[in-house]
């Protein structure tokens, strides 16, 4: 399985997951230019992708839907409340229905050769869900945007060979930093984005024997940045007796391509 992050980050979202004959996209927050850019970066045709999962309607993470859906009829793959709420965004245009699909959490489906399972996190939209995807025994487990994790989102995310695990912000900048109070109150809620500290704790749960990758996303623009995401998590890591030498730990660019990761 491949992933690659062509954009991570409050202004705009968007992961490639794909196998030696599947390709897909996980949110397209970001234009489509910057999309096929990113694509053409990893040696992708965007007429080549299969699918597009979505995790929920927040604009970070469907900016670019509509133009993407219609210019190369890709299938759409999300909730039931999701696909209503996303019929209700003027900006995204008119969808064709037939491009739509419902998934429901919990229920695996599968494209082509990749299967994959939606599961319920905790973020104020209608009905955000994520996803693991897997092919054999390799297994990609993505996780971003949830205020909280709990058993359930572990046992989702467990036994994931590459784990995209959200980082948005760092407390203390989020709490000196300009944003209004109810905002600050939004982040920091169980329907918010995990903090540095959050996602190192989380993290160090997941850790075992399979994790060849982790990857730290979605990091806020205003209250956090990539050095000091990594530091908190390594530092975390190294506290649990947790080394880094049986597997790769990395942040995904906000604005830029990442690398591609193979496993």
């Amino acid at each position: 399985m491949k992933l690659c992050s062509i954009a991570s980050g409050s202004s705009g979202n968007c992961i490639y997951v794909g196998s030696d004959r599947t390709n897909l996209l996980v949110d397209v927050g970001i234009s489509a230019k910057r999309i096929e850019s990113g694509l053409s970066r990893i040696d992708i045709n965007p007429d080549t992708i299969q699918g597009i999962l979505i995790t929920h309607e927040h604009t970070d993470h469907v900016a670019g839907l509509g133009v993407m859906a219609r210019r190369y009829h890709i299938p759409i793959y999300a909730t039931y409340e999701t696909v209503m709420a996303l019929r209700r965004i003027k900006t995204l245009g008119e969808i064709p229905d037939e491009l739509y699909n419902y998934i429901e959490p919990d229920k695996e489906f599968k494209i082509d050769d990749i299967c994959i399972e939606p599961f319920s996190t905790s973020h104020d939209a209608v009905a955000p869900v994520c996803y693991t995807m897997h092919i054999d025994e390799k297994k990609v487990g993505i996780a971003t945007d949830l205020g909280k994790y709990d058993d359930y989102i572990m046992s989702k995310l467990k036994d994931s060979d590459l784990l995209m695990i959200e980082a948005n912000h760092d407390i203390n900048m989020l709490m000196v930093g300009r944003y209004p109070y109810y905002l600050k109150q939004r982040i920091l809620g169980e329907r918010g984005h995990l903090s540095n500290d959050t996602s190192a704790d989380l993290i160090g749960k997941l850790v075992g024997k399979k994790n060849q990758h982790i990857i730290l996303a979605h990091l806020s623009k205003e209250n956090n940045y990539e050095e000091l995401a990594y530091e908190t998590v390594l530092c975390e890591l190294t506290r649990l007796g947790i080394g880094t030498s049986e597997f790769k730990l990395s942040v995904a660019h906000r604005d830029i391509c990442s690398d591609l990761v193979v496993l």
